[in-house]
């Protein structure tokens, strides 16, 4: 376990489990398109530190870390991120609903700006990233599964075909989705949220954007502990500077 992480767990024990408190997170408007709270609990903290299944709100912690990152490499215009919590899960809420919030957060974008979207389907995270203005969706998922989900892929180019309205534009009959074969394979069941995690980690750190030839061959690679240890570190050293 990264240090800072081990530091984090101590202080979890001891502060946030006895006294029943959490650490109170203010998602500032240009991390997801508007302003929200979240907090982190000492579940959360105690699960990160095992390496056991993770919840959405160690994700978007994460995501507001590197948008932190993006704003320092002045990439903001090229890439941005899409709250977990605004598309829910597979069968969770109004399809059209979820729709209109995703059309809503595409429509503050620049030309050819990509937005990453973790999704669950219930109980296994994925990466969906979309390229707005070429209608092109490249999907990502840690179990190496070629088949999507309809109903996601109904939301999402329901959103693409609403902002194409908003904006009088044609767009294409139907966006092209891209199932990108060579993403790193999580060995059990349990590590999906720290690899998709790991994904968007080398996805803003490549000024390129070079991800989809990066990843479009069938390999049988996976990451190195160290690899997903330095996921779990910048977390850590995140939650530990900023707020505890």
């Amino acid at each position: 376990m990264p240090s800072s992480l081990k530091l984090l767990c101590r202080f979890a024990e001891r502060t946030l489990k006895v006294a029943g408190e959490t650490i109170h997170f203010i998602m500032e408007a240009e991390v997801f398109g508007s302003p929200r709270s979240t907090h982190i609990l000492y579940e959360d903290i105690l699960q990160f530190g095992e390496m056991s299944e993770i919840s959405g709100t160690c994700i978007v912690v994460y995501m507001r870390y590197l948008h932190e990152v993006l704003k320092t490499s002045n990439m903001l215009s090229m890439i941005g991120f899409v709250d977990p919590a605004v598309i829910g899960a597979l069968g969770c809420g109004d399809i059209s609903q979820r729709s209109r919030a995703l059309a809503t957060r595409f429509s503050s974008t620049h030309p050819d700006k990509i937005f990453l979207i973790p999704y669950n389907s219930g109980n296994h995270w994925m990466l969906t990233i979309v390229n707005v203005d070429k209608e092109t969706i490249y999907f990502m998922d840690p179990l190496n599964r070629i088949i999507i989900d309809e109903e996601w892929k109904q939301v999402v180019n329901t959103a693409i075909k609403v902002l194409n309205v908003k904006r009088n534009r044609k767009g294409r009959k139907t966006p092209q989705w891209i199932i990108l074969m060579g993403t790193p394979k999580q060995p059990t069941n349990t590590e999906c949220g720290y690899f998709v995690m790991r994904y968007m980690k080398e996805i803003i750190e490549d000024k390129n954007l070079e991800f989809a030839s990066k990843w479009s061959k069938t390999n049988d690679c996976t990451y190195t502990q160290n690899q997903i240890d330095e996921v779990r570190r910048e977390w850590a050293d995140y939650v530990m500077t900023n707020y505890v």
